[in-house]
């Protein structure tokens, strides 16, 4: 069972910006989010102990049993349920469009996230890789489970700036092609792409096995435009100009962006991934440990 949390500590995107490294925002929405979990074996990111094996050249040091040594002169490693079998690879969405947001940006939004998750699995022994694109991949770790990693992905998210456009159903078909084990695909967007092509271009990856998991970022504003006058809006990532009324924004396009949000959840649904969506005025530790939860209580 989970224990109960109190929701006072949960912090706001906001406060978080104030920390001050990624690393150590990572820490408190991690240590936030795992308040009164129980460790499940079935949860994708832990690890459980399961059993020791012989040492071998090369294996991580942190995790000899020197206790066992002391008494028996021999050398043991520590394996985990999970060991060696999750490979997890966040894809970071980097256009233009995540700057939009407040009190902070989709942007800052999706890098406390992939910090948080990254620091999370670092941290519990699974490979961690991130791919970051716009319009095509802008950088790329693959996934490992080394000692540097997690300060490698750090100044990945801290020198990446969304520009441009989204190309995010080239990046997962790319994406697709180029993963060769079975492991965790985790998209952290906004999600402006068509929602067929989006589906059509998610559907690979749980056919080869990936468990997915989408974080769908998006700002109050836009889902409940607050508009009260005709006005003039820039697109982010195009910079055409549109003038829209507000009977438009409270009927036709509200319309539209819930059928496309539903639609996208509803096929997660249906192929057995996981969606979430994180809101930028919500405490980020709160929304992720509700996953967590859900994981532990309710593994796929």
């Amino acid at each position: 069972m989970v224990g109960p949390v109190a929701t006072e500590s949960f912090l706001q995107p906001s406060v978080l910006g104030r920390l001050g490294s990624l690393e150590l925002i990572a820490r408190a929405v991690v240590e936030g989010s795992l308040v009164g979990m129980h460790r499940s074996p079935k949860f994708g990111f832990s690890q459980e102990f399961a059993e020791y094996r012989s040492y071998n050249e090369g294996d991580d040091l942190r995790f000899v049993d020197w206790n066992v040594y002391a008494r028996t002169d021999r050398t043991y490693i520590k394996r985990f349920l999970g060991d060696t079998n999750t490979q997890v690879t966040v894809l970071l969405d980097a256009s233009a469009s995540m700057n939009f947001g407040d009190p902070v940006s989709k942007w800052q939004l999706a890098q406390y996230l992939s910090a948080s998750l990254a620091y999370l699995i670092n941290h519990q022994h699974d490979a961690f890789g991130l791919t970051i694109f716009n319009t095509d991949i802008v950088s790329e770790i693959p996934p490992s489970g080394s000692t540097d990693m997690l300060h490698r992905v750090m100044a990945h998210l801290h020198a990446a700036t969304p520009v441009d456009g989204t190309g995010l159903t080239a990046s997962l078909e790319s994406l697709s092609y180029r993963l060769n084990r079975r492991g965790m695909v985790i998209l952290v967007s906004d999600l402006y792409a068509d929602s067929e092509e989006l589906i059509k271009a998610l559907q690979p990856l749980v056919h080869s096995g990936q468990e997915l998991i989408l974080f769908h970022t998006l700002d109050r504003e836009e889902l409940e435009p607050s508009h009260k006058r005709i006005s003039a809006l820039t697109d982010l990532e195009s910079s055409e100009k549109v003038v829209v009324a507000p009977e438009f924004l409270t009927g036709v396009y509200r319309k539209k962006i819930n059928d496309h949000c539903e639609l996208i959840q509803s096929t997660c649904q249906r192929l057995g991934a996981d969606y979430i969506r994180v809101m930028t005025d919500e405490p980020l530790d709160t929304v992720l440990h509700a996953y967590l939860r859900r994981r532990e209580t309710h593994p796929l």
